[in-house]
């Protein structure tokens, strides 16, 4: 067993937490670059932000018979990937940065693209591949981030999880879709 203490002397924490309080929740224990992780949920933000647009265009675009089933998951998720901004929006601010929600830019920002499709199935086959996007690139920022903010991995692990979803929705929807055809 180490003979060293699980926890840093409280004392030694209490002194620490009175230095740089204009830091907020950024304290001497946090180990990650501040700017590049603040850069990186921009633009985790930014793909969010894409992908509400693309499955709210998808939800009053979506037509026909079979898409009544498809039209309630676009909306359902878009509502859940506006949450998702929300989510990094709030802890870019908790890190001391400014969330960037310009539309300037908003494309290259994001890792997802936006692309519309004109038929259901081609709907359904643009936010599937747009979920596979966010879910490699979100489950690389969460290996970079480590235990170096543990807090923002875990932001991003709950939206990663939640992405992973939809694409199993999306799949499932595709199934049926061309199962209709």
């Amino acid at each position: 067993m180490s003979s060293q203490p699980f926890l840093t002397d409280i004392q030694t924490i209490r002194e620490r937490a009175r230095q740089h309080i204009e830091n907020g929740a950024v304290t001497e224990g946090y180990s990650a670059d501040r700017e590049t992780v603040i850069n990186i949920l921009n633009e985790a933000l930014a793909t969010e932000i894409v992908c509400v647009l693309r499955y709210k265009r998808h939800y009053y675009m979506a037509d026909g018979l079979s898409s009544s089933i498809a039209k309630g998951e676009f909306l359902e998720h878009a509502q859940e990937e506006q949450q998702h901004a929300d989510q990094l929006a709030e802890r870019i601010t908790q890190l001391g940065g400014a969330p960037n929600f310009s539309p300037e830019g908003l494309l290259s920002r994001s890792h997802s693209e936006y692309a519309e499709g004109e038929t259901l199935e081609e709907m359904i086959k643009e936010d599937l591949i747009a979920e596979r996007i966010a879910i490699d690139s979100y489950r690389e920022i969460v290996t970079y981030l480590g235990d170096k903010d543990p807090t923002s991995r875990r932001v991003m692990e709950d939206i990663l999880a939640q992405e992973e979803e939809h694409a199993d929705d999306m799949a499932a929807l595709l199934e049926g879709v061309q199962t209709q055809s």
